[in-house]
């Protein structure tokens, strides 16, 4: 049984011309649409913790602001990162699944049924 598998994914990986599928229309579309989200959100999140990395470093005077009890600014802004990390992670997942998903099962339906990206000169 693995072995069959094996075989089949080796024929499907064979027959197929990548090359092909990268400069078709969808795929372009979907990286385009997968960078237009990530590097943005990634830009944010890299000031933001340079922010609090160069806060903690030099505005030692402000992250040791107290808030309330033995609460201070940096424990508050600490926590702020990690809540941070799970919202866009959320964030993300929801755009995938609606904005990414679809178009990438279509291009890997196409590939699979055949119709389109099969290698010059390589037969099924």
């Amino acid at each position: 049984m693995g072995n069959e598998a094996l075989s089949a994914e080796q024929q499907t990986a064979q027959t197929v011309d990548y090359p092909a599928v990268q400069k078709s229309k969808e795929f372009r579309r979907l990286r385009s649409k997968h960078r237009k989200f990530v590097f943005p959100v990634l830009i944010a999140c890299l000031v933001w913790y340079f922010a609090y990395v160069l806060l903690a470093s030099y505005a030692r005077d402000f992250m040791s602001t107290p808030v309330f009890g033995h609460v201070n600014v940096a424990i508050l802004m600490g926590l702020a990162q990690v809540v941070t990390t799970f919202a866009v992670t959320t964030w993300y997942v929801r755009y995938a699944n609606r904005e990414l998903d679809p178009v990438a099962e279509s291009i890997r339906d196409e590939i699979e049924s055949g119709a389109k990206f099969v290698a010059k000169g390589v037969t099924r």
